[in-house]
C-alpha cells in the first residue's frame, strides 16, 4: 500500500487495489499470471491502468484480460461493471476470484475475442473497450472494435509505436469500421490511442482465432 501511496493514489483507492495486487502475487506463485513477480514490480502497472479510467463509459469491455490489467483497477476506480474476455481457462479462474474478493461488477467470457466478437450479445453492444495486448496496433484494433457499438471508443495502450504501424492502425480502423481520433502522450514512450467507432464493422472481421495477430491488418512486419 505504501508504494501505492507513494505513487501518488487516492487514498480511497489504496486497500482495494494493495489487495488486488496480493491476489495477483499470490496467484503467479502457482502459474504465470503476469511477468511482475513483486509489489515494485507490479505497481507501475497498477498506475497504468489507472491511466484509461477517464475514456472508459459503460458497457465496458476489455479484451485478453490475463490478470485483469487495466479491467478490474479500472472498475476499481470508477464503479463501472466490466466483461473480461480472457481464454485460458487458469486465468478466467483467477479474475472470477478477484472480481468477487472485490466486489467488482461483471462477467468473465472465457474464450477468444475472434468467437466472442461473432456473438450477437458481444457484437457492437459497447460503448468502450481496453485491451493491454503486446500485439501489433492493427491486431488489437481488429480484436475489439467489432464489439464496439456505433459511436463508441478503443482505448489503446501502447508504448513506442513508429510510422509503419501507426498508418497501419489508422487504415485497418477505416476497414473495421473506426478511425483514428486521438493519440495522448504519457510519460516516456507510453501512450493512449483512442479509436473512435464509426459505422458497423464487417461480418468477417475479427478473422479467425490466430489469424489477426499473424496477419495484421494493413501491416507487414520486417
Amino acid at each position: 500500500m505504501a508504494l501505492l501511496e507513494a505513487a501518488g493514489v487516492e487514498a480511497r483507492l489504496l486497500a482495494p487495489l494493495a489487495q488486488y495486487a496480493f491476489a495477483i502475487l499470490e496467484s503467479n506463485r502457482r502459474f504465470n499470471l503476469t511477468g511482475a513477480k513483486t509489489a515494485a514490480e507490479l505497481v507501475p502497472h497498477l498506475i497504468d491502468s489507472l491511466s484509461v479510467a477517464p475514456y472508459v463509459r459503460e458497457p465496458y469491455v476489455d479484451v485478453g484480460s490475463g490478470a485483469g490489467l487495466p479491467a478490474i483497477p479500472v472498475a476499481i476506480a470508477t464503479g463501472a461493471r466490466v466483461t473480461l474476455i480472457e481464454s485460458t481457462a487458469k486465468k478466467a479462474r483467477f479474475l472470477e476470484s478477484a472480481m468477487r474478493q472485490l466486489r467488482v461488477h461483471g462477467e468473465v467470457i472465457a474464450e477468444r475475442a475472434e468467437v466472442a466478437a461473432h456473438e450477437d450479445r458481444f457484437r457492437e453492444r459497447f460503448a468502450s473497450a481496453t485491451a493491454r495486448a503486446v500485439s501489433a496496433a492493427p491486431t488489437v484494433a481488429e480484436l475489439v472494435l467489432p464489439l464496439l457499438e456505433a459511436g463508441g471508443v478503443a482505448i489503446l495502450q501502447r508504448g513506442a509505436m513508429d510510422a509503419r504501424e501507426r498508418t497501419a492502425l489508422e487504415d485497418a480502423a477505416l476497414m473495421l469500421g473506426g478511425e483514428m481520433e486521438r493519440e495522448l502522450a504519457l510519460e516516456g514512450e507510453r501512450r493512449i490511442l483512442l479509436v473512435r467507432k464509426t459505422g458497423s464493422t464487417p461480418q468477417r472481421f475479427p478473422r479467425r482465432p490466430g489469424v489477426p495477430e499473424k496477419r495484421p491488418l494493413c501491416f507487414q512486419s520486417r
